[in-house]
């Protein structure tokens, strides 16, 4: 099993920020470009949305990389 980092967050974010401040993509149409591919999971289901929202202990998992677990601050 892949090892899980976990990315503190301050309340509320959107998936295609997340997918750049967690460096699991380089930029804004990157995380576009992988959304629509549909092989990004949230929670172990597939996601399409940049907009989805994450407040805190959803997995992301990116194909080829480590799962990352959204982590609320405080």
């Amino acid at each position: 099993m892949a090892s899980m980092e976990d990315f503190e967050i301050n309340g509320m974010i959107r998936l295609g920020q997340f997918l750049k401040l967690a460096n699991l993509v380089d930029s804004g149409s990157d995380a576009r470009e992988l959304l629509l591919t549909g092989v990004v999971r949230v929670d172990g289901e597939v996601e399409t949305r940049r907009g989805r929202q994450l407040t805190g202990g959803e997995v992301v998992e990116v194909p080829g990389l480590d799962p990352v677990r959204v982590a609320a601050a405080g």
